[in-house]
């Protein structure tokens, strides 16, 4: 799993499928953490105790984990089915997902989750994603959504953030990223990357973060890829007038 809380909280990050339902609260007790194993499939999820404490949110993460897990459960149980008609062994999938806590100022709760999953293979895959909660409109947003429009942030970090990718890379891979058209050489757009926003202060957003998941800015042995960079005047004149005074220029 990846600890991309970390990298923006101050004190020192899930796929598409983290992102699609759309629940009413549930009147049952929130469960931030379930873990299952079974023959077939070992399933964890969990949110933290902030999440849980905001019913619209709980049911956010409620209804995503029960849907992810009943996936999860039909296509184990698939899998288990064909391995046996074609006389392979079959290996238990897996599925585990944690939501952290990346800061939380006055109006916004910031959460970056992590994935893992085993479906068969050599290897499993590990993913990310992220959402801010808006305490004052009460609503569950993905963190681009406070920004004019993806252009105009990209336009506010784009330089910076390549150059701190191409620098990670060439660290890695001990020599100078090469200029090709390589998807591993080039910088990858925002649209591919997840977005976390961070505070070293907790009084308002000034570090931004970038994840870039595996095969999104090199190969799977790189792993993922994680920049922070900080708030900037170009981020924040991107910011959405509404949201612009709960940001503030970062070092």
């Amino acid at each position: 799993m990846i600890a991309t809380a970390m990298l923006l909280a101050g004190a020192t990050l899930v796929p598409p499928l983290l992102a699609q339902p759309s629940a009413k609260p549930s009147a049952q007790r929130p469960q931030p953490k379930v873990e299952v194993k079974t023959a077939d499939y070992e399933f964890s999820y969990s949110y933290p105790v902030q999440a849980a404490a905001i019913p619209a949110l709980a049911a956010y993460f409620e209804a995503d984990r029960a849907r992810i897990r009943a996936s999860l459960v039909k296509d184990a149980a698939d899998a288990r089915r064909e391995a046996k008609q074609d006389g392979y062994n079959f290996n238990p999938y897996e599925t585990a997902i944690v939501w952290h806590v990346v800061t939380q100022t006055p109006r916004l709760l910031s959460l970056s989750g992590s994935f893992y999953g085993f479906s068969g293979g050599a290897h499993g895959n590990i993913g990310s994603d992220s959402l801010v909660w808006d305490k004052q409109r009460r609503e569950r947003l993905k963190p681009v959504a406070l920004f004019i429009s993806p252009d105009a942030l990209w336009a506010a970090i784009k330089q910076p953030y390549c150059q701190a990718l191409d620098a990670e890379r060439a660290k890695r891979r001990g020599e100078t990223v090469g200029k090709s058209s390589d998807p591993f050489d080039t910088c990858p757009p925002l649209k591919d990357l997840t977005l976390l926003l961070g505070s070293s202060n907790r009084q308002a957003i000034n570090r931004i973060g970038l994840i870039a998941d595996q095969y999104v800015a090199g190969p799977y042995v790189e792993g993922p890829y994680e920049i922070t960079l900080p708030v900037t005047p170009a981020v924040i004149a991107a910011v959405k007038p509404g949201y612009r005074n709960g940001f503030a220029v970062g070092r």
